[in-house]
Order: C-alpha cells, then sequence, then structure tokens
C-alpha cells in the first residue's frame, strides 16, 4: 500500500506533470514564472487549492452526485466548489501576505479557471474511483496524487523560472527573444522529464 502511494506521488511529479506532460495550467506557467519567488508563491496556492478542491469534490462526487444520478453536473459543481477556495485563499494572503498578493496580481484569481486544478479533480475520479474498491483507499489515492500533482506544478515552475532567468543574462538571437525562447525552453524541459518513465513505471511495475 505504501508503496502503491509513493509510485502515486511521483508518478504525479515526474510523468504525469500536469504542466509538463498533460500541458495543463500553461498561462500561469509562462506568466508568473519570471521571477522565482513569484512562481514559489503562486505554487504554495495551487498546491493548496488542488488539495483542498480534491479532498472536498471527491466525497461530493462518490456520496451525493453519483447516488442521485448528478454525476453529469460534476464540472459545474467542481468549478463552484475552486471558485469558492480560490476566493478564500485569495482573502487570506490579501490580509496576511500583501507583497506576494501584490505580486501575483491578475494571476491569483485565475487559479479559478486554472484547468491544471479542475483537471485534477476530474481525473482523480476517472484514474482511482472505483465503486467495487474500499472508498477510503480511494480516496486516500486521490489525495496523494492530488498533492503529487501540486508539488509537480511547484517542482515544473520553479524549475522554469531558473532557466528563464538564466535566458535574461543570455545573448539570445533576437529574432529567438521574448515568446520564441521561452516556448523552446519550456519543450526542452517537457523533454528532459522523459527520463523518469523508466524509473516510475519501476515501481508500479
Amino acid at each position: 500500500m505504501i508503496k502503491s502511494l509513493i509510485a502515486i506521488f511521483l508518478a504525479a511529479i515526474l510523468t504525469e506533470n500536469y504542466i509538463l506532460n498533460k500541458f495543463l495550467g500553461i498561462c500561469p506557467f509562462l506568466g508568473v514564472s519570471k521571477k522565482l519567488n513569484t512562481a514559489v508563491g503562486m505554487s504554495c496556492a495551487v498546491i493548496a487549492v488542488m488539495v483542498i478542491a480534491t479532498a472536498v469534490t471527491w466525497p461530493i462526487y462518490t456520496l451525493i452526485l453519483v447516488p442521485n444520478n448528478l454525476a453529469y453536473l460534476q464540472t459545474i459543481v467542481f468549478i463552484l466548489i475552486i471558485a469558492a477556495l480560490v476566493q478564500l485563499i485569495e482573502t487570506i494572503m490579501h490580509k496576511y501576505m500583501p507583497p506576494l498578493y501584490n505580486a501575483l496580481g491578475i494571476y491569483l484569481p485565475l487559479i479559478t479557471t486554472n484547468c491544471a486544478v479542475l483537471g485534477v479533480t476530474m481525473l482523480v475520479i476517472d484514474k482511482f474511483y472505483n465503486p467495487a474498491s474500499p472508498m477510503g483507499f480511494s480516496y486516500v489515492q486521490a489525495l496523494v496524487n492530488a498533492f503529487g500533482s501540486g508539488v509537480g506544478f511547484l517542482v515544473a515552475m520553479v524549475i522554469f523560472a531558473g532557466v528563464r532567468e538564466k535566458l535574461e543574462m543570455c545573448d539570445v538571437p533576437k529574432f529567438l527573444k521574448g515568446l520564441p525562447i521561452t516556448l523552446i525552453a519550456a519543450s526542452l524541459v517537457a523533454v528532459s522529464f522523459l527520463g523518469f518513465s523508466g524509473l516510475v513505471d519501476g515501481m508500479l511495475g
């Protein structure tokens, strides 16, 4: 059981990274990764939203929507829950962490529409929800996957923030400056994560 949870956690960070593998959450990935401190702050907020949203949406889906044949409302209900959580975190940061709140700017409320957050809450259900298995273990798996996905978001953001800071000091050809070199760097970071596939596959096997 522990080995399975560790494999799920590592897979969410490395081989199933929501930014570098599933290409979800690209907007904050490109917009907030210019500076390391804002990248870390944004990522911590995303981790909190991912875990809490999964913790709330999973029981709502399994105990309310499915038994009442309302599973088709999944997307709407999940978006409303995520929006409420983001509003709560935004209020807390505005009160207790004003510098970070101001640095994140428009990207903080955009967590509400961050497809990576919504993707986590929906994909964990597709991956781990099984009425025949003990609900408790499936719920733990979903939470571990959500936390790993958030950490994977943080890892991708921090690595790319470091890459972009190095690019600022490089002599980049004029026709590649700006978005072109940023996208090239992002693709190289994504390709580098393919090297972890064997490690995680071995643990899952």
